[in-house]
């Protein structure tokens, strides 16, 4: 029983850092849209600015690890792989809508699941 409370906690922590961490990837993105960037630029420095606060919060509030280069090539690891499924939907919605931002945000339910299961499975192991 104690295991499953476990897992619910993790998983609302994993929410709630991912959610903070889509608020500044999503915001700064749209910001430099509007300020007259490349949207495939505004997506990497979104992606980026999101990433080193999430490696941050879940390595020390989710997973309640210490930070080692083991950990942080695994990490980003599974990063490079929701990086290249985050491009591929902004392009995506970019070429079909003109609407990379939707593009985004629809990224963002399937990089959360992928990212849940690998680092607590792999990553933080």
């Amino acid at each position: 029983m104690r295991s499953s409370l476990q897992d619910v906690r993790q998983f609302i922590f994993f929410i709630g850092v991912g959610i903070a961490c889509a608020v500044i990837d999503v915001g700064l993105m749209q910001i430099l849209i509007v300020l007259g960037f490349n949207y495939l630029l505004a997506a990497t420095v979104g992606f980026a600015a999101g990433l080193s606060a999430n490696f941050m919060l879940h390595t020390r509030l989710t997973f309640s690890a210490r930070y080692s280069h083991r950990v942080f090539l695994r990490f980003m690891g599974v990063v490079l792989v929701n990086y290249c499924l985050t491009i591929l939907c902004v392009s995506l919605f970019h070429r079909w809508l003109d609407m990379p931002v939707l593009g985004k945000i629809f990224s963002l339910p399937m990089v959360t699941v992928i990212g849940f299961f690998l680092s607590k499975h792999w990553v933080y192991k």
